[in-house]
């Protein structure tokens, strides 16, 4: 038996440092070649680690969330070979390694969505039997039970149902008539609520949970602070009137033929495009250190997206250049890749403006927080209906708040409100969204 010390290898330029945020194996246990050992977390990418040799793995580095040096060991297994195995792996195996993993995804600093809510079904009541059953002269039927003092409980089968989702004993129930109806159950549910009767599903106090925050979750932490921590935000709101718009993307979705259906947000990245060159300190970065602001000629929009393991900002490169057909497929084919792990570092770096959407969650307004080093970040909201005043007549109309937040050390709020008003003038009259 002989021991093989499987140090970090070197995954990625300037790289120091990689996080643990999974094991797939113990102590003890047996593990093949090329079989996955831990996956680490870099701020680029999640990497797989894969064995170089079959053994019995002996020590492990760390615990999840761990950080571990690149050329510190990470695994120690125990092989099947006589001869003892080199302690230090040779660059060339390092390649061999990287060229092997997969790439993961790189975290964001942006707003969680809640979870969606799953519809919870009440348990079947069974029917009473034709023997419990008393029919009444109004047609109404009742079953009798008894209380422990022999006094009978009259109530209809949808009370007694009630009753038994709510976990009510009808004997505890007070009716001032023959039987007992559904005033009868609200009336004990308000009086009693405070004496001690708590129905399912009410909140009771549980066991304190700790929740180690590792991996995404951590990234997403530490971007977030250093955002809020380093640049002064503030937040600008605008009401937008999307009829016009709203109309013309139904009228494109129902002619798309095998193109993708169009969603409010390709819209609103032309928008954004066409407006950009009259802003370009919207569309820029800010270099804390060197005190350099970078005004990009090209729009790389950033789309948050929300995926299993948190917010994820897969980038939509050369976005001027692109129409509303283009952007779809784009938006689709980026989302699917974050949500499903398969994007591609690149395809997750490099933006210079960020787009973030709740879709049907949307509020009435957001302060999204800046995708630092970018120094602006852009929120539509709900569309809503109402009716709203047009000269002396009252119209239905489909209405939308827009947000952005900017850095104010390089936008003023007079720069921000008139950027939102040129891209409100787009979205109102969404024909010059086309226009040369």
């Amino acid at each position: 038996m002989a021991r093989y010390s499987f140090r970090l290898p070197d995954i990625g330029e300037g790289i120091a440092e990689a996080e643990i945020v999974a094991w797939h194996v113990k102590i003890g246990e047996r593990v093949e070649e090329d079989a996955q050992l831990a996956d680490m977390m870099t701020d680029k990418a999640t990497v797989e680690m894969e064995s170089p040799v079959s053994g019995v793995v002996v020590e492990l580095a760390g615990d999840v969330g761990d950080m571990v040096s690149i050329g510190s060991t990470l695994a120690v297994i125990e092989t099947d070979g006589e001869a003892a195995v080199e302690d230090m792996i040779a660059e060339e195996e390092f390649e061999e390694d990287i060229a092997a993993e997969t790439p993961g995804v790189e975290e964001a600093a942006v707003a969680e969505a809640p979870p969606s809510l799953q519809a919870v079904r009440p348990e079947p009541v069974e029917a009473p039997s034709l023997s419990s059953t008393v029919e009444k002269k109004d047609g109404a039927s009742t079953s009798p039970a008894r209380t422990e003092q022999g006094r009978a409980i009259l109530a209809s089968p949808a009370v007694r149902a009630r009753a038994k989702d709510l976990g009510i004993d009808l004997g505890q129930v007070h009716s001032d008539g023959d039987r007992i109806r559904h005033a009868d159950l609200d009336a004990f549910l308000r009086y009693s609520g405070g004496q001690g009767y708590h129905a399912p599903g009410a909140s009771r106090a549980r066991a304190d949970e700790p929740v180690k925050v590792i991996g995404m979750r951590r990234k997403i932490a530490e971007n977030m602070a250093a955002s809020k921590r380093a640049i002064p935000h503030f937040t600008y709101v605008e009401e937008m009137d999307v009829t016009a718009l709203e109309a013309m993307r139904a009228d494109l979705n129902a002619n798309r033929g095998g193109r993708p259906k169009l969603t409010m947000l390709p819209f609103l990245i032309v928008a954004i495009c066409r407006t950009i060159p009259q802003f370009p300190m919207i569309n820029a970065r800010y270099d804390d250190e060197g005190g350099v602001v970078t005004r990009y000629g090209a729009v790389h929009l950033g789309m948050a997206t929300q995926t299993d393991a948190g917010l994820m900002v897969p980038v939509i490169r050369d976005a001027q250049d692109k129409n509303v057909w283009q952007l779809a497929s784009e938006i689709a084919r980026l989302a699917e890749a974050a949500r499903t792990g398969k994007a591609k570092v690149e395809e997750l770096t490099g933006g210079t403006l960020t787009v973030t959407s709740l879709g049907p969650l949307g509020g009435i307004a957001t302060t999204p927080v800046i995708n630092r080093p970018e120094v602006a970040i852009i929120g539509p909201n709900k569309i809503v209906e109402r009716p709203v005043f047009d000269g002396d007549d009252i119209r239905r109309a489909k209405l939308m708040n827009l947000s952005i937040s900017c850095d104010h050390r390089v936008v003023d709020g007079w720069d921000a409100a008139s950027y939102v008003q040129a891209l409100k003038k787009l979205i109102e009259t969404p024909v010059l969204l086309f226009a040369d």
